[in-house]
């Protein structure tokens, strides 16, 4: 009896998914718990797990359908050892399969270091066509074979190496596109490619891709739509001589990197100033909420991340309480699991102040939007060497420009000069958030 995958809770207030990426096609061996498709929140990329081991036999939503919270989207047959499609019932099928499940369920290995089984055999053509491993989606699987394409010659774009429909679509239109070399043995000078070329399409080359906003990103929008609407937003400025943070790091790194297994970054010296400012300002660490306004006395710290798909704010709980490893360990953790869809909704709610770091893409000055419901966020940028006065002469520093972006009603621009300031002195000389002065 097949067994029904279902969307799960995934969040308070979530009532509807979007279908993402399907890791396995229908007729392939799942383990337990082994990731069968990705789901798209409004807040974050999932993955629904398998619920037995067995063969993925139907199923029932697409790359970008819709689902409710509770609804079937696929089901899985236990035991099951070949695909439907192929009709292949054999009893050494069979009892390999069955062979597989038991392993499967006695295996104490962790689900990273299991591999990917062998597929069974098929016609020749689904063969030639899959490739050399199962990152071929469906659809795309499906165009391939209309086409007889090899995937090898598809450059795939896929979250994991994985070959989408868009990207056999793609490669598909531009060697409809591409002049023949036999139509035309040179080309004059000025000459264009319709004039040239008889079997040149001039509206191919004009096309528009519609592609539905994932739920993230519409979240994304409109939150920062919220922001500009509801808040007062004004951002003010400063520089920060950079070096004595990488002096400390130059000098500590290797001691650093070898008791905690990580390194030591600019971050979490941000986010160790970040809290002292807030202690002097606490009004950037607070809310509106109504008429009144609520003062936060814990300092849960966003640090936004980007991802493929959009830029998400995980935050860092109590981070009052953590060492500078703890907090890089944090933020090194977040990064990696952004990449893999692995940060939960819980992860991304809350959070009473936000970093964010635009100089790891190059960038000199921004001016970030806060996010609702927090009052402020600062935002970081490129370090780079610029001539300075100091004492008198003109000396080369690394120096960052930083913005505070804060919420003018419950703001008043003396305080947000101050703290930013504040951020400054502490960066600039990292043992006064040692001694507190």
């Amino acid at each position: 009896m097949a067994t029904e995958l279902k969307v799960p809770e995934v969040g308070e207030s979530i009532t509807e998914v979007f279908i993402g990426d399907w890791l396995k096609s229908e007729g392939d061996n799942v383990e337990k718990d082994e990731a069968l498709v990705e789901i798209e929140t409004d807040k974050a990329t999932l993955e629904i797990p398998a619920p037995i081991a067995g063969v993925l036999t139907k199923v029932l939503k697409q790359a970008g359908d819709s689902a409710a919270v509770g609804e079937v989207i696929a089901h899985v047959e236990a035991g099951a050892g070949a695909t439907e499609s192929s009709n292949q019932t054999s009893d050494q099928t069979s009892d390999q399969s069955s062979d597989q499940s038991r392993t499967s369920e006695q295996s104490s290995e962790p689900e990273s270091s299991i591999q990917p089984e062998s597929r069974p055999a098929t016609d020749a053509a689904s063969t030639s066509s899959a490739g050399s491993d199962d990152k071929v989606m469906p659809a795309a699987q499906k165009l391939l074979t209309e086409n007889n394409l090899p995937a090898s010659d598809v450059t795939a774009t896929g979250p994991g190496g994985r070959l989408l429909k868009e990207d056999v679509q793609k490669h598909l239109q531009s060697r409809s596109s591409t002049p023949s070399s036999t139509s035309t043995p040179s080309t004059p000078s000025g000459a264009s490619a319709g004039a040239t070329d008889p079997d040149f399409d001039p509206a191919s080359a004009r096309q528009d891709d519609v592609v539905p906003m994932s739920p993230l990103r519409r979240r994304i929008a409109e939150r920062l739509v919220e922001a500009q609407q509801t808040a007062a937003l004004l951002t003010t400025f400063n520089e920060i001589d950079m070096s004595s943070v990488i002096a400390l790091r130059k000098t500590y790194q290797e001691d650093f990197k070898e008791r905690y297994g990580i390194k030591l970054g600019f971050m979490s010296f941000f986010v160790k100033a970040a809290i002292d400012a807030l202690k002097m300002i606490p009004q950037i660490n607070a809310e509106i909420r109504g008429t009144d306004i609520v003062y936060h006395n814990y300092y849960d710290i966003g640090v936004a991340v980007s991802m493929k798909k959009g830029l998400i704010v995980p935050v860092i709980r109590n981070t009052e309480r953590l060492s500078f490893a703890e907090i890089e360990e944090a933020i090194g953790d977040f990064g990696r699991r952004a990449q893999n869809n692995k940060i939960t909704p819980e992860e991304l709610q809350g959070g009473t102040f936000t970093i964010s770091n635009g100089g790891v893409f190059g960038s000199l000055m921004s001016t970030p939007i806060v996010n609702p419901p927090q009052s402020a966020v600062l935002g970081m940028h490129s370090i780079q060497e610029r001539p300075v006065a100091l004492n008198g002469e003109v000396v080369i520093r690394p120096m960052m420009y930083v913005a505070l972006t804060y919420d003018h009603r419950i703001v008043d621009g003396r305080e947000a000069v101050t703290f930013l300031k504040r951020i400054k002195d502490a960066v600039e000389a990292p043992t006064r958030m040692l001694i507190e002065v």
